[in-house]
């Protein structure tokens, strides 16, 4: 892959030789593929053979080869996601940082990766918002966390500064912010051609417009985590430092240990923990976090997931794309139910029949093929499993049975 001259350039001489090498190497490497498990839906047998523990992550590990994800139902139905194994730093960060329930914001959250972390890594009794200000990427995170399945995650469509006229306040906000995508380089050949450093820096003062806009929604003494998929430091360090001398914060630690190679600042003048992951350093692609804490006396504060509900089903600012409830659909007299429902951690086993499916089965429903059940299976709505996990609903007429999956859910091709 020949790399742009002026990121070459700039990047060698901020890694300095030995990384800019070891960084080269990595393109000739095939990247390394990590899943995380979902803990509310583990399966009674393991989903992978050898796999090998990402050490700053629960639950998640490196694969030894990568499986055709789109024709495994249990991706379909939220017991894993596959997610790069340095954005999953960010369940180290949150462990340490945040022990008490929280209203959490994910400002950027689609495809959803994150936001699934979050969810997962958060203490029980906290609410996530996740939002996605591009309406076509905002529908794939609304896909992504219904079938993680938990109620108490909201789904918005809104751009930062529309928060900061809700008077909605935050005790955590994650912004992975838009970014020149140099830490994808090794993934997508797209990100290389789209690469100019002027868009370097039309990107740092987008990002600072964003935590700009977002910041009055951080309550006194909440926590912004912010994160890039890029290695320069003017959308990194020098952003950091404009979000603590401007804006008021408190930079903190996250803890590491030595053998994860988890790199820090590279600018000498700079002694802030940041963290940096290289391919070729580090067993991932390219990702910079930091950790910062809003100055001010913390303020006492009472939620609960239904105020929270409450707060964005009222607000005409908020475009809510899910409240976290997963409802059936009216069509005429009849109530229908929904994927989401049966895929929700918090809907009865017991409300409708299940149906397990065989693999070829599972993979022809999620492909939206209508096939008969067996004959004893009632008439009526059936929810149909894989391997005991739900994946949605079918209509059993008896000599056939209709596909109730979303078209926009559905596979392309087996």
């Amino acid at each position: 892959m020949i790399l742009p001259q002026e990121f070459s350039t700039y990047t060698s001489a901020l890694f300095g030789k030995d990384r800019w090498q070891r960084y080269l190497q990595a393109f000739e490497q095939m990247p390394a593929t990590s899943i995380r498990l979902n803990p509310w839906k583990l399966p009674s047998e393991p989903v992978f053979e050898q796999i090998t523990p990402v050490p700053w992550c629960r639950e998640a590990y490196w694969l030894n080869n990568r499986p055709n994800f789109t024709l495994d139902p249990l991706f379909h139905s939220g017991v894993y996601y596959v997610q790069e194994a340095g954005s999953l730093f960010l369940d180290q960060v949150l462990r340490q940082h945040v022990t008490s329930p929280v209203l959490a914001l994910d400002l950027c959250a689609a495809p959803g990766g994150k936001s699934t972390l979050m969810r997962a890594a958060l203490p029980q009794g906290s609410v996530l918002v996740c939002n996605e200000p591009d309406r076509r990427r905002a529908n794939i995170l609304l896909e992504n966390m219904l079938k993680q399945g938990h109620p108490d995650v909201l789904v918005t469509h809104n751009y930062a500064q529309d928060f900061a006229k809700t008077n909605w306040v935050f005790d955590v906000i994650l912004t992975d912010v838009p970014c020149s995508g140099e830490g994808l380089f090794r993934r997508d050949e797209s990100a290389v051609k789209e690469w100019s450093l002027a868009n370097v820096h039309y990107c740092q003062k987008r990002q600072r417009q964003i935590l700009t806009d977002i910041w009055p929604c951080l309550r006194p003494g909440g926590l912004l985590i912010y994160s890039t998929c890029t290695y320069n430091t003017h959308e990194n360090e020098e952003n950091v430092r404009f979000v603590m001398e401007e804006l008021g914060a408190e930079i903190l630690p996250a803890f590491t240990k030595p053998e994860w190679q988890i790199t820090g600042s590279l600018l000498k003048d700079w002694a802030q923990p940041v963290y940096r992951f290289i391919p070729g350093i580090t067993q991932s692609e390219g990702l910079f976090m930091a950790v910062l804490r809003k100055k001010g006396t913390p303020l006492a504060h009472t939620f609960l997931p239904t105020s929270a509900r409450r707060h964005a089903q009222a607000h005409p600012l908020i475009h809510l794309l899910s409240d976290g409830i997963a409802k059936p659909e009216q069509k005429g007299k009849e109530q229908i139910p929904s994927a989401a429902q049966a895929l929700s951690l918090d809907f009865p086993a017991d409300t409708y029949p299940r149906v397990e499916l065989t693999l070829m089965q599972a993979q022809r429903y999620l492909h939206r093929e209508s096939f008969a059940l067996p004959n004893d299976t009632p008439k009526g709505f059936v929810v149909v499993t894989y391997k005991q996990q739900p994946l949605g609903f079918m209509k059993n007429l008896g000599d056939r049975a209709n596909n109730l999956y979303p078209k926009n859910w559905a596979i392309r091709s087996l």
